[in-house]
C-alpha cells in the first residue's frame, strides 16, 4: 500500500482514515491475510501512519531507490488480519 498528500492536506489526519478504512475494507470484505506498506527510511510522517495502526516493522531494504542523486533505503511494515482484529483504534 502506498499513500501520497498535496502539501495542503498534509496534517489533518486523512491518510490515517485512508488507510484504516483500507485496511478494514482488504480484511473484512475482501477476506486479505496480510497488508504491506513500504516507506522511504527517512519520511518519518508516513513511517507514522504504519507505527500508528499497529504494523509491525518487518525488515529495511538498503539502497531501494535512487531519487534526486541520492539512494534511499525502504521500510516495510506488515500487518496480519488477527492482529488487526485486536486493535481498538
Amino acid at each position: 500500500m502506498g499513500y501520497w498528500l498535496g502539501d495542503r492536506f498534509i496534517g489533518k489526519g486523512l491518510a490515517t482514515k485512508a488507510v484504516k478504512q483500507f485496511i478494514d475494507h482488504s480484511f473484512n470484505d475482501l477476506d486479505l491475510r496480510k497488508i504491506e506498506i513500504n516507506v522511504a527510511s527517512e519520511n518519518l510522517k508516513s513511517r507514522a501512519i504504519p507505527e500508528r495502526l499497529g504494523f509491525t516493522q518487518e525488515g529495511t531494504i538498503r539502497n531501494y531507490e535512487y531519487l534526486n542523486g541520492a539512494y534511499h533505503d525502504r521500510v516495510i511494515y506488515g500487518l496480519l488480519k488477527e492482529e488487526w482484529n485486536l486493535t481498538d483504534i
